[in-house]
């Protein structure tokens, strides 16, 4: 009996890496080889990446933070310890935009936990 080969599902599975790796510079977008070990470090660097963003917006959102509640006199450390002991339930990305964009509500914030 012949031997069974599924060129479909082959050819299917080769284009859709190749989709992949499409705005690739040189052989890394369409000779499949190479463009499958370029797309597999892609997604390696990708899934990275997604854990490194949230890492980095909470230090963003941390700086932010400090910078508002130094103006009114108070350290990061202090400002979000106060905010627990007053039991006030916002979190770092809240707190950030309104230090940003509604500083007088942030000022607010500072004037209770004192």
């Amino acid at each position: 009996m012949p031997r069974s080969v599924n060129s479909v599902a082959k050819r299917a599975r080769r284009k859709k890496i190749l989709k992949q790796a499409k705005g690739y510079f040189g052989r890394r977008k369409n000779v499949y080889t190479v463009a499958k070990n370029a797309v597999e470090k892609a997604m390696q660097y990708a899934y990275r990446d997604r854990k490194n963003n949230k890492r980095n917006f909470r230090a963003l959102w941390i700086q932010r933070i400090n910078a508002g509640a130094r103006l009114h006199g108070m350290s990061y450390s202090q400002f979000m310890g106060k905010l627990k002991a007053n039991q006030i339930d916002l979190n770092r990305k809240v707190l950030a935009d309104l230090a940003m964009n509604n500083p007088e509500a942030f000022k607010a914030i500072v004037d209770k936990v004192k």
